[in-house]
């Protein structure tokens, strides 16, 4: 039986990958309409996937032409 990873990051993670962001910022960015919902709410905050937070930032990218600052 094969076991499948999720691989998870919070808003600091966030931060990292994006670049650039302050606390501020990045509150702002995961909690726009478009942004993707977490996957859970730990006492440390909010988790992400991976993946779906990739796939996000793609879109965004291709479509905003890098702009990934909350409106």
């Amino acid at each position: 039986m094969e076991s499948s990873t999720f691989r998870l990051m919070g808003v600091h993670e966030i931060r990292i990958r994006i670049g650039g962001l302050s606390r501020q910022q990045a509150y702002l960015l995961v909690n726009r309409p478009d942004f993707p919902e977490p996957v859970a709410v730990l006492a440390q905050g909010k988790v992400w996937l991976v993946d779906e937070v990739e796939a996000w930032l793609t879109t965004r990218q291709s479509s905003e032409e890098g702009d990934l600052r909350p409106p």
